[in-house]
C-alpha cells in the first residue's frame, strides 16, 4: 500500500478490530468494501455498523452520516464513530454516537446487570 494515509488508516482498522476481539467480540475482523452498499469497517460485532477513522482533522457530521447510512444498508439500528485519540492507544479510541443509541445502551446494561439506581435528587 503505498499512499501512507490509507495505510494509518487501515492500521487503526486491524488495532479496532484486534482490541474489539480480545474485549469481548472475537468474531469482528475488517470488512471488505462493498462500495454503495457498505456497511461499515468493521464485521462480526452483531447489530451493529461501526465505522473506523483515523484522520488529522475531525469531520463527525459527516462520518456520522456516513455510518447511518452504512447501517441502513446493513439493516441495522445502532451504529457509532470509532475515531483516533491522537498519541494515545487504541484503548482510548473515541466513539461518537446518537444520545438515543447511548441511552439504549445505558438500559442494556440496567437491564441486564441490575446495577442501575435511580437517584431521588432533582436537578434544577
Amino acid at each position: 500500500m503505498s499512499n501512507p494515509s490509507k495505510r494509518k488508516g487501515s492500521k487503526f482498522e486491524v488495532d479496532v478490530v484486534n482490541y474489539l476481539q480480545t474485549h469481548g467480540f472475537p468474531h469482528a475482523e475488517r470488512r471488505a468494501l462493498r462500495g454503495v452498499n457498505d456497511a461499515g469497517d468493521v464485521a462480526g460485532v452483531v447489530g451493529w455498523v461501526l465505522e473506523v477513522k483515523n484522520h488529522a482533522k475531525l469531520d463527525i457530521g459527516n462520518w456520522s452520516r456516513e455510518a447511518a447510512r452504512e447501517a441502513v444498508a446493513g439493516s441495522v439500528r445502532r451504529w457509532a464513530v470509532i475515531h483516533k485519540k491522537r498519541q494515545a492507544n487504541v484503548s482510548e479510541a473515541y466513539v461518537t454516537m446518537p444520545l438515543r443509541l447511548f441511552a439504549e445502551l445505558l438500559g442494556d446494561v440496567e437491564h441486564f446487570t441490575g446495577d442501575y439506581e435511580p437517584t431521588t435528587t432533582r436537578l434544577a
